[in-house]
């Protein structure tokens, strides 16, 4: 996968009245994303319910999905949690189910230290053929992944990416620098995603593209681009909603 894409959107997981997975209203809703400017899904994020779904759950919606939509976009799926174990068999798993790629959350609640975090990351990668995007959001997590940790994991040949979902637009440019121009740089954060591309990202993953995914794809393309005017323009109408 050289090139993930400028707009993943971190899907919803549609559930029916009786609080069932609704995996037929799933792979609708990815068609959908996907007919509307997303180059991707991702699968069972925070976004996604990760933290309620059962491990069956994920499973099914990681195989029906792609087994869906093709080649018509990629699909990311969500498997990492505060264990190293569990995240390795989820990610293999998740790898059966024929996957494009697995985002890994840096370990929530435990608080891990950054050695730990370099350890964990790289015993998962090592485990899998898929490549890994690292997931930083200390907001959720209660521990920042940071950069200097990150350029140690780029080094690693099957982690290809992060989504830096803090927000900081400073660290745009000490992490391109640190990992290089193929590692590619994902906002996590719609509010200052726009910026976050203008200033060398390679695009985000959005949850405001769940419902706003043309307008999202334009901004994606106007940042990327280089024009400021029209990526401002674009972020400028969507402020209220991210």
């Amino acid at each position: 996968m050289a090139e993930i894409g400028r707009l993943l959107t971190a899907m919803v997981t549609p559930f029916d009245e009786k609080g069932e997975v609704d995996f037929e209203q799933a792979k609708k809703l990815a068609h959908a994303l996907l007919d509307s400017g997303s180059d991707g899904v991702v699968l069972s994020g925070t976004t996604g319910e990760s933290p309620t779904l059962t491990s069956d759950e994920k499973m099914r919606l990681f195989s029906e999905v792609k087994q869906s939509v093709g080649d018509k976009g990629v699909v990311i799926a969500g498997t990492g949690t505060y264990s190293t174990a569990e995240s390795i068999e989820l990610s293999q798993e998740a790898e059966k189910q024929g996957v494009d790629g697995l985002l890994l959350v840096v370990p929530y609640y435990n608080k891990p230290t950054q050695e730990g975090l370099y350890r964990h990351f790289s015993l998962v990668a090592d485990a899998v053929q898929r490549p890994v995007i690292l997931y930083n959001v200390p907001g959720r997590t209660g521990v920042d992944l940071i950069p200097e940790t990150v350029v140690r994991l780029a080094s690693h040949d099957n982690i290809v990416a992060i989504k830096e979902a803090t927000g900081d637009l400073e660290r745009v440019e000490p992490l391109r620098d640190g990992c290089g121009m193929e590692f590619q740089l994902l906002s996590g954060d719609d509010g200052t995603s726009s910026e976050f591309m203008l200033s060398g990202g390679n695009g985000c993953v959005s949850v405001t593209a769940n419902v706003a995914p043309v307008a999202m794809r334009s901004l994606c393309d106007a940042a990327r681009s280089g024009d400021r005017d029209q990526a401002t323009s674009a972020d400028r109408k969507l402020r209220a909603l991210h």
